[in-house]
């Protein structure tokens, strides 16, 4: 952010002090991320039983905000020098600073998106995109100015302004929407079809069917919950040893940060087609083939479906 005030203050460029506004906001919205990240990392309590971890949609609500409001003030900028022009002294020297300060934040936002994956952090992954925003603005800048350099062609440094207010207006607004999301728990396609394929893999002979799964996450930490179709004639001690292994196996793909609810409900006979289960006694129809578990057909209402 310093650099690229600096290089404002050499050169006096509106397309230059969009990228330094947008530092700005990158410092304040980082400094938020990490209360954010701190306070997530806490593990649920009796005033917070599913943890803390949608303050991380805060963050990155808080931060698509401050981006938009960078966006106004680079079109307020960017409209004074279409009205006035003025030149832009120390060009070279403004344009190596902001190419210096450009690859630096390149480094910085790949970093910050590639440990926000590896944890499941939203509030690293938006800081990482804001920064990498930052880097295409900090490109799109450059160029607007290497024309401005060998045109003379003053008014491309407003126009190039005002691009750069349009294109980080997009990645706030998005940051915006997501934050939303996340906060009204919308459905996640990934994560739900990531479970599906985790039922469906460890798949046992007395799990005859799925349905109604739903999932979504706060923070790092992922919470499902989903209706068993097991055998009617099973004990509550053998249910409960079922609902154990399912826990283990979410416990061991999610490195411990999953919580699991299981409603479990007895077979019927329209169940026979689909249930694998050999010695049982009560099977009113063959086994006509196994359904794959996939995300479509899992969070479906099963009675619904069937027409029960």
């Amino acid at each position: 952010m310093a650099v690229k005030f600096q290089a404002y203050r050499l050169t006096r460029s509106s397309a230059i002090l969009s990228d330094a506004l947008e530092s700005i906001i990158n410092v304040i919205a980082s400094g938020f991320a990490f209360g954010s990240i701190v306070l997530a990392a806490k593990p649920p309590d009796s005033d917070h039983p599913y943890g803390h971890g949608k303050i991380e949609y805060f963050s990155a609500g808080f931060e698509g905000a401050l981006i938009i409001l960078a966006a106004v003030g680079i079109f307020h900028s960017a409209w004074q020098q279409f009205q006035h022009p003025r030149p832009l002294p120390h060009l070279d020297l403004g344009l190596a600073l902001l190419l210096a300060a450009g690859a630096v934040n390149g480094l910085l936002g790949w970093f910050l998106v590639r440990t926000g994956r590896s944890t499941q952090s939203l509030a690293l992954i938006a800081d990482g995109r804001h920064v990498l925003t930052d880097v295409a603005t900090s490109v799109g800048v450059l160029i607007g100015l290497v024309a401005v350099r060998f045109s003379g062609w003053i008014l491309l440094d407003g126009l190039v302004a005002m691009l750069v207010g349009c294109q980080i207006l997009y990645a706030g607004g998005h940051l915006v929407k997501t934050s939303y999301s996340g906060l009204m728990d919308a459905s996640d396609p990934e994560l739900l079809e990531t479970i599906a394929e985790l039922l469906d893999r460890h798949r046992q002979p007395l799990w005859i069917d799925i349905h109604r799964l739903r999932a979504w996450r706060s923070g790092n930490r992922v919470h499902a919950d989903f209706h068993l179709i097991l055998p009617a004639t099973l004990s509550l001690d053998r249910v409960h040893r079922e609902i154990k292994q399912l826990e283990a196996i979410f416990h061991e793909h999610f490195g411990g940060a999953a919580e699991l609810l299981v409603h479990v409900d007895p077979c019927s006979d329209p169940d026979c087609p689909i249930c694998s289960l050999a010695a049982c006694a009560d099977r009113k129809q063959e086994l006509t083939g196994l359904k794959t578990w996939r995300q479509p057909q899992l969070t479906a209402d099963r009675e619904v479906d069937s027409g029960q």
